[in-house]
């Protein structure tokens, strides 16, 4: 359509000219060279000014019936040669705005066309659409040629899940301590269980277990208390393998399911719980499981593990993924599934055929996947998510890409489903933390519970003078932030329907507290005066903000953002404005500003992390601190002007202490359950540390009956 009869085919943008009719880009009057694709992109982008253009729209425009597969790959290439083109950036666009995992808009100012005749107003901001021949849909092919991406867009949009599905959950175990990772049997009698709350062990940790349904009567298995166990039935039910996490001795098993010696397979260098599930194929062949690659930086990739010759092959890996884990075999057909990690908050679920197929998308979620099950007849997976509220299940359908939560209350993970598909069994977590204080100068005595409560509590940090603390509290029912005095008395509350408030941090002068509120896809900052106590939100040019942190001088405050992929961390002015990216790093988290103001401390990812440091006067460069551990957790460490105290991965009820000067580490103190998140908090004269703990910790597995 052209408007009172113009052309419109000429489109000028900030000394930009675009000739939507002979393809052509120009700047200043001289050709920039730009390909037949990215300039159909660049023109569809430009026919929606300031509109959202979806991932789907795009795919329908630009490719062809054949090329679905590639899509994601083929559409990161032309907005990048799109963007040299304009000289535009991802971290801050001028023209071409990111909307993450929905699409692109152009933000540019469109001056008048050429070749317009007095548009009015309103045609003066706006461009018809053009529908140049080589853009011309034919024969609807391209609509089938999106099939994939409508359904990979349509799980991940919120708008396109189903009705919550109400299902009563009752306990499958009621044990002391923590019951977790469950696997059903192939005749869906038994399940196989972690276990680390038996007392009559004398060293703390889990074992491998099997109930059978409607029985109390417990089989143990294993007799070596680990850090963790993921188990996976053999087809025949005649064994069970289990990916065990102890130290030296972290490695994929197998023993009888009733009983007898077990068999070491293979040593494996897995650090941590999500990384930890196996899965065995249909055929009884091979056992699928992950494992980190020390000389590529400790990434985590999937792979094959014969069981007749212990020969290992790796599953084709998507070069797009940082991570990959939580291998699952499908129960008909010689395919499995498994998550990809772009970073940490942009994970998808691929499926693949285990020797050299091709890795095809099935649907991108935004938050943590703890354990993923499929159905009996291969239809559908359940996925665990965590966020900041808890855990939830989601059942994904494969024909027609809908996504449905389960309306499950007791917070589950590590969901397994039986062989028939009528049961579900899952762990849900049931326990608060606690927050504790030590006495560095006696850390042999016992440490002192504050602000005493029944309900969870966390992230306590001192006040610049010592005199006073602030924390997280769900005393009221829901977290909160609160006040209280060096000893834990005199409570105030400082937030009240934030949203889940979390990560409190004082200003440098004691007179501020900021802290983040989170809603699932809301996520923000808010900086409260302690003695006006009514919260303001921190505005800035970026979203979804959390985790904040003031520089030493109160000027600017540091936080993290989820608004592109990864969690890279910015400032702004402490009173609001314009934000700055920090690096170049995209899952930098929990930064501390050294004392003298020069460089920024951080952790480079929340489990098995190392901690970074980064100049602030040298182009933001950065590089591991040297001679420093591993961290078990990215927030679990505080920063002193001789060092550092942090909790090392390989002992993680314990705190240590890294001096800077010597770049040696030593054992501070141990706790003897784990540690709550929000990091550690020193007094201003060293004097005491604070610190959460989890108390009353206690998973039960808990089984949906008639599950379908």
């Amino acid at each position: 359509m052209e408007p009172n009869g113009s052309s419109f085919h000429r489109i000028t943008f900030d000394r930009f000219e675009v000739d939507l009719r002979s393809g052509e880009l120009r700047h200043k009057g001289r050709r920039v060279r730009l390909q037949e694709q990215p300039f159909q992109l660049l023109a569809l982008l430009l026919e929606h000014p300031g509109e959202v253009v979806t991932r789907l729209e795009i795919c329908r425009r630009l490719w062809h019936a054949d090329t679905f597969v590639d899509f994601d790959h083929s559409l990161a290439t032309a907005i990048n040669k799109v963007r040299e083109a304009l000289g535009d950036s991802a971290e801050h666009p001028q023209f071409i705005e990111t909307l993450p995992r929905r699409g692109y808009r152009f933000i540019g100012v469109i001056t008048v066309p050429v070749g317009s005749q007095s548009p009015s107003p309103a045609e003066a901001v706006r461009v018809e659409r053009v529908r140049p021949a080589w853009l011309t849909l034919v024969g609807g092919t391209i609509a089938l040629a999106c099939a994939a991406v409508a359904v990979i867009a349509f799980r991940s949009t919120p708008g396109s899940t189903l009705p919550p599905q109400a299902l009563t959950a009752l306990p499958f175990t009621a044990l002391p301590g923590i019951e977790t990772a469950p696997a059903f049997s192939p005749d869906g009698s038994r399940i196989a269980f972690a276990w680390n709350g038996d007392p009559a062990l004398g060293a703390r940790g889990f074992d491998l277990y099997v109930k059978a349904i409607g029985s109390e009567t417990l089989l143990r298995l294993t007799h070596h208390p680990s850090d963790w166990i993921a188990p996976a039935w053999s087809p025949d039910g005649t064994q069970i393998a289990f990916h065990r996490l102890a130290g030296a001795d972290t490695g994929v098993y197998v023993v009888p399911a009733l009983g007898g010696p077990e068999r070491q397979l293979r040593l494996t260098h897995v650090p941590y719980s999500l990384a930890a599930p196996i899965s065995w194929s249909a055929d009884g062949k091979w056992i699928a499981f992950g494992d980190s690659v020390p000389n590529e930086m400790a990434t985590d990739r999937n792979f094959l593990l014969s069981v007749e010759t212990l020969e290992v092959v790796p599953i084709t890996h998507n070069p797009t993924c940082k991570n990959e884990g939580l291998p699952t075999f499908f129960h008909q057909r010689e395919e499995l599934a498994y998550l990809c990690v772009h970073s940490t908050n942009d994970f998808e679920l691929y499926s693949v055929a285990p020797f050299g197929g091709t890795p095809k998308a099935i649907a991108a979620f935004s938050d943590i996947p703890e354990g993923i099950a499929w159905s009996g007849d291969d239809h559908t997976l359940v996925i665990s998510q965590f966020f900041d509220l808890g855990a939830e299940l989601d059942e994904v359908g494969l024909a027609d890409g809908s996504l449905r939560r389960i309306d499950l209350r007791q917070n589950p993970t590590w969901p397994a489903i039986s062989p028939k598909g009528d049961k579900l069994a899952f762990s849900a977590s049931f326990g608060r933390g606690r927050i504790l204080r030590k006495d560095l100068r006696h850390p042999e005595t016992p440490s002192t519970e504050l602000a005493t409560s029944t309900q969870d509590q966390s992230e306590a940090q001192y006040s610049p003078d010592g005199k006073h603390i602030t924390f997280r509290s769900s005393r009221t029912g829901s977290p909160e932030i609160w006040m209280a005095d060096a000893e834990g008395d005199n409570l105030v509350q400082l937030s009240r329907g934030n949203g889940a408030a979390s990560t409190p941090r004082w200003s440098p002068d004691g007179q501020k507290i900021a802290f983040d509120s989170r809603r699932r896809d809301q996520l923000e900052i808010y900086v409260v005066d302690v003695s006006e106590q009514v919260p303001r939100r921190l505005v800035s040019n970026v979203q979804k903000m959390v985790s904040p942190g003031w520089s030493r001088n109160g000027e600017w405050i540091y936080f993290q953002t989820f608004e592109a992929k990864g969690q890279a961390i910015y400032r702004c002015p402490a009173a609001g404005g314009d934000a700055t990216i920090i690096g170049a790093r995209p899952d930098g988290m929990s930064p501390q500003e050294s004392f003298d103001g020069s460089i920024l401390y951080f952790a480079e990812r929340y489990t098995n992390a190392r901690l970074r440091s980064l100049s602030l006067h040298k182009e933001f460069a950065d590089s591991d601190v040297d001679g420093l551990p591993t961290l078990m957790y990215g927030d679990l460490w505080a920063l002193v002007p001789q060092g550092i105290y942090f909790v090392p991965a390989d002992a993680p009820k314990s705190v240590h202490f890294f001096d800077f000067a010597t770049k040696n580490s030593r054992r501070v103190f141990e706790v003897d359950k784990e540690f709550g998140g929000g990091g550690f908090s020193l007094s201003p004269d060293k004097h005491w540390l604070l610190y959460s703990q989890i108390e009353e910790q206690n998973d039960d597995i808990m089984m949906v009956d008639h599950f379908r």
